[in-house]
């Protein structure tokens, strides 16, 4: 079952588009391995590319280790600043996948124009498969709020803007 170089790169692509961390095809004495990895940068955490490693079974075999030339995601632009200083930001206090509500279907926990006060839950950041629930430092009125439902967020990176009670 071994892929010639088209049909591998279009393999890596493919995977490389989806949540999928590993994946493993076996047939015989050739078995193909292929993993994705996360690498923390000073700036902030970026998608590594996947590396493939591909080995007979056969005990004697030393295995073969290649990188692909597929590019790292790129962090998020920050949304530009609203005229007003004197907004106060609610920054994700990690990686993961940010919720607008408790659930799918369920209102959001805050919509832009609500009155929020310290300590309410405002939204959910999903990392890890843990679901986290980040409540709000301050009290006052969402203003904005920059990220989309399910859109992956990076640490420290704005969500909402609030205007101070």
């Amino acid at each position: 079952m071994p892929l010639d170089f088209d049909e591998l790169r279009e393999l890596l692509l493919v995977l490389n588009q989806t949540d999928i961390a590993e994946v493993t095809l076996k047939q015989g004495d050739y078995e193909l391995t292929v993993r994705k990895a996360v690498a923390a940068a000073a700036a902030g955490t970026a998608i590594a590319p996947m590396a493939m490693a591909a080995a007979p079974i056969a005990p004697a075999a030393a295995p073969v280790t290649m990188a692909t030339p597929l590019e790292p995601a790129a962090p998020p632009a920050s949304p530009p600043p609203l005229n007003d200083p004197k907004l106060l930001e609610i920054k994700s206090p990690m990686v993961g996948t940010f919720y607008r509500a408790p659930a799918p279907g369920e209102p959001p926990f805050v919509q832009p124009g609500d009155r929020i006060a310290s300590g309410q839950t405002v939204c959910i950041i999903e990392a890890m498969k843990l679901m986290n629930e980040l409540e709000a430092e301050i009290s006052g009125e969402v203003v904005e709020i920059l990220v989309e439902n399910a859109q992956p967020v990076e640490f420290d990176q704005v969500l909402m803007r609030v205007r101070p009670a």
